[in-house]
């Protein structure tokens, strides 16, 4: 596995300087956010798309530093009801990646109206009251599974090999069923980002998670979750206070190891192991008291330390 950042974690800093920062920090690669709820303050998407010479600027600036490219970034709502540039912004994301030679795009799987007149996503997640299924059969039959089929299809006729879907909230998908049903439905290229924040807050066990999903796991975001036991009792998980109110609020992402502490990040990283996983893990900053530099300092010091070794040339024999 390799140590990375999502290039938002220090969007206060220009390209060179954030690269710079990359190093100092000891970063294997780095993750370019490219647009959606991103303001891409390190990619003009329509610039790298149509300028070979852009493009070529770009990975100059990582290969002098001897970083990698790790994956284009995306967060958002693709399949906005009414800001259909999210959706754009994706497939003009997957053509740059295989432009750039990039075999991973990490973005959301999006979440439409809850019916072709409506003009703002809905969210369905109880099964009551019985009118919720036929919102449930539009958002899948009529517009998730046909998007998601043509998106996939973009990305092979691309050579992007990877298009990885964050199971986040206010998403179509969220949980471990909803990204294996898709996947069934369009095809192995499309797997899974993990965030273990999105999965503690919404009840889940990211290492569990990680026992399930095996090979359809393509990514992971480096985040952690500080939960509330005394707002949580009262509020549930579910809220919409402001993510800046840490007293009140039931949860709140934190750096890796503030919510859950160094021995379960050596399980977590032991776990993808034992799953197969070796690619990236992304530290994606969205803690609230930490400054971008020191998130990332103390990640990848508790990362380092929790990430098992490569695997020795012989193999331990049974006894």
């Amino acid at each position: 596995m390799k140590l990375g950042f999502v290039s938002d974690s220090l969007g206060a800093l220009a390209l060179p300087e954030m690269l710079d920062q990359a190093l100092r920090l000891g970063a294997d690669g780095v993750e370019l956010s490219t647009g959606g709820w991103s303001g891409a303050p390190h990619c003009d998407l329509g610039t790298l798309l149509h300028s070979a010479a852009a493009r070529s600027a770009l990975r100059a600036e990582f290969d002098t530093r001897g970083l990698d490219l790790l994956a284009l970034n995306v967060p958002g709502n693709p399949l906005h009801p009414v800001d259909r540039a999210q959706g754009d912004c994706l497939a003009d994301t997957i053509r740059l990646a295989g432009a750039l030679g990039v075999g991973t795009v990490s973005t959301m799987s999006g979440l439409p109206a809850g019916s072709p007149t409506e003009q703002t996503p809905c969210w369905i997640v109880t099964p009551w009251p019985p009118e919720v299924y036929e919102t449930l059969r539009y958002q899948w039959e009529d517009v998730l599974l046909p998007f998601w089929m043509g998106i996939t299809a973009l990305a092979r006729e691309n050579g992007v090999s990877r298009i990885a879907l964050e199971m986040h909230g206010h998403q179509c998908i969220y949980n471990v069923p909803g990204l294996m049903r898709l996947r069934d439905e369009v095809g192995p290229t499309l797997g899974a980002t993990l965030n273990p924040a999105q999965q503690f807050w919404m009840g889940g066990d990211p290492i569990a998670i990680v026992g399930h999903l095996r090979e359809a796991l393509f990514h992971v975001h480096a985040r952690d979750s500080l939960t509330n036991a005394t707002a949580q009792a009262v509020t549930t998980c579910l809220d919409t206070l402001c993510s800046t109110d840490i007293p009140a609020r039931p949860w709140t992402d934190v750096a890796p190891g503030i919510g859950h502490d160094a021995g379960w990040w050596r399980r977590f990283c032991y776990h993808l192991r034992v799953a197969g996983y070796d690619g990236w893990l992304s530290v994606d900053h969205s803690d609230a008291l930490l400054g971008p530099v020191e998130t990332l300092e103390r990640s990848f010091d508790l990362l380092r330390r929790g990430m098992p070794l490569p695997a020795p040339d012989e193999a331990v024999r049974a006894v």
